[in-house]
């Protein structure tokens, strides 16, 4: 079966160029996908999923997330932030897998390593609005986004909410590195193609993505 003829046909791949937006197409073969499913039941195990609400108004997200690494961003009624617990078991984020190490080592072209690996499950009907991701202390450190399981359409735009923007099919094995100008672009998913991968027996996606949190040691400069 050619999962690629369900992804629609208008959807452009982005070009590398000056903005720091790279895509790495099938970075991660179905071998090393299995093996990050793998270590994903693990961590899921020991820091379970749970639904995220927005600060303020205690709207739930669509999707269900949790961490690893040494913190974990979440997101409750105190507001937006990293920790280095679980919010519901209180305990320490489990480590991350290797292979994400070695990706970030391999593509990040940052000095220090990543300090938090946010884990996103998008079930059939779950989106991202648009937003930003500048909870971190360091622009300079890009975000690094890898995509397990079924597509989706991924839209990005510019440094304001205001900004035109486009989209593109994000598939299984996808790294994307928003780096440079578009370490700060607004960003989100519009939806789940489904029918797009046999990774996940239960179908859906997971997205991991790699941030430096704080300053690094040498006190690179950040952006502004």
């Amino acid at each position: 079966m050619n999962m690629a003829s369900n992804l629609p046909s208008n959807l452009p791949l982005p070009t590398p160029s000056a903005t720091g937006l790279r895509l790495i197409p099938g970075y991660l073969g179905r071998p090393e996908q299995e093996e990050l499913v793998a270590a994903l039941h693990e961590i899921v195990r020991q820091a379970p999923l749970f639904t995220p609400v927005m600060p303020g108004t205690g709207k739930p997200f669509s999707v269900r997330m949790t961490n690893c690494g040494p913190l974990g961003w979440v997101s409750d009624a105190g507001g937006y932030r990293y920790q280095p617990t679980h919010p519901l078991t209180h305990e320490p984020w489990p480590p991350m897998p290797d292979i994400l190490l070695h990706a970030w080592a391999e593509l990040a072209d940052y000095s220090d390593p990543p300090q938090a690996c946010l884990v996103n499950y998008y079930g059939p009907l779950a989106r991202m609005g648009l937003h930003q991701d500048r909870d971190e202390e360091d622009f300079a450190a890009p975000v690094m986004s890898f995509s397990l399981g079924a597509s989706c359409r991924f839209r990005i735009g510019g440094t304001t909410r205001a900004a035109p923007t486009r989209s593109f099919a994000l598939a299984s094995g996808d790294v994307l590195v928003l780096g440079g100008a578009s370490r700060l672009a607004f960003h989100g998913v519009d939806r789940i193609i489904a029918g797009t991968s046999t990774l996940l027996p239960d179908g859906g996606r997971i997205n991991l993505t790699l941030r430096r949190v704080s300053a690094p040691a040498n006190g690179a400069a950040t952006l502004p």
